[in-house]
């Protein structure tokens, strides 16, 4: 496929997928891209082509086989059924919650990560970290959106602190409800863009999409007085067109998101941290009670805090925990009797 269709290129089609399209297959097949996900089928749209097919391809073999939503898929022309998903730009996934180490696909495809986050009780340095390093991971621009200054008294301390997460951090300060405050996010979602937005129940996420939308579609709830917390108000993950022409991809809220294969993210995120473990005088120092230990020094100058140090561990062993988790089950299955 060497030209780009416009109505392609609006959904978010670049020469990255294209070059992916054989001769034949742009014959035989269409190009289309995932736009809602249910149990069983996903709603997907192309040129002049929006429908519900089946989310089963023929030749799905593991837990990345599974479309997602921002996949971009070839369908065949005549039976509109699945044929392949096309490689990923980015793809965002978890640990599943619960104890079977089973992976989540979450959003693929995605230009901007919008990782919100309230001016309340629900603001947590850890879980910022974790969304930080599932997009510096997969390479993808994160953009911390901190909700509900209308209600806080200095919302400035907030965005201080997930300023001094990551030099260069961009953070913005919004009232989801006030479309002149979220004009900016807007300016992100250029013609083609995708933004997906991750954060826990309650943030304003659903408020955010209705707001730069202008419409009112997508459920909102109440958050708890007392401990701030939201319930689940989005329930599939989906996608939504904005008026600048880019798409904004909202998620579920999802508390808890257990990082998989990060290594990278978590060496971008806390490089302060790493780059003092290589000054450390033994390669497998564990920063307790060696000589020459670099991150123990750290702390007593102050440049480090063990509260950083004790994430960054946390973080690190959830990862080897699940990484290896991972393999152990693919391994398995590849072993396994057909």
């Amino acid at each position: 496929m060497d030209t780009i269709d416009p109505a392609l290129a609006e959904l978010g089609w670049k020469p990255f997928f294209s070059a992916q399209v054989s001769a034949d297959e742009g014959h035989t097949c269409l190009p289309v891209r995932v736009m809602t996900v249910h149990r069983g089928m996903i709603a997907v749209a192309g040129a002049g082509l929006e429908c519900t097919i089946p989310s089963h391809l023929p030749a799905s073999t593991g837990e990345e086989d599974r479309p997602t939503v921002g996949d971009w898929l070839l369908i065949s022309r005549d039976a509109r059924t699945p044929v392949r998903i096309l490689t990923r730009a980015s793809l965002f996934k978890r640990r599943a919650p619960g104890g079977d180490h089973r992976l989540q696909l979450v959003a693929a495809n995605v230009d901007t990560l919008f990782v919100v986050a309230s001016c309340n009780q629900d603001f947590n340095i850890p879980r910022l970290e974790r969304y930080l390093v599932l997009a510096r991971e997969v390479g993808v621009t994160p953009v911390v959106v901190l909700t509900k200054i209308d209600r806080a008294d200095d919302p400035e301390h907030y965005a201080d602190q997930a300023r001094a997460l990551q030099p260069g951090l961009q953070v913005e300060l919004v009232n989801a409800k006030d479309p002149a405050s979220v004009a900016r996010l807007a300016a992100l979602c250029g013609p083609g863009e995708t933004v997906a937005l991750l954060g826990s129940s309650g943030v304003g996420k659903s408020t955010m999409v209705n707001t730069m939308r202008g419409t009112d579609t997508i459920a909102t709830q109440a958050v708890r007085e007392h401990d701030g917390k939201g319930r689940h108000t989005t329930t599939a993950r989906e996608m939504h067109r904005l008026a600048r022409g880019g798409w904004l991809m909202d998620t579920p809220g999802m508390r808890e998101f257990q990082i998989v294969d990060a290594a990278e993210g978590l060496a971008e995120v806390f490089d302060d941290v790493v780059a003092l473990a290589l000054d450390c005088r033994f390669t497998n120092c564990s920063h307790e009670t060696e000589p020459g230990c670099a991150i123990r020094a750290a702390m007593v100058q102050g440049t480090l805090t063990p509260e950083r140090l004790a994430r960054w561990r946390k973080l690190t062993a959830e990862d080897d925990s699940n990484t290896g988790s991972l393999a152990q089950r693919y391994a398995r299955s590849r072993k396994a009797p057909k």
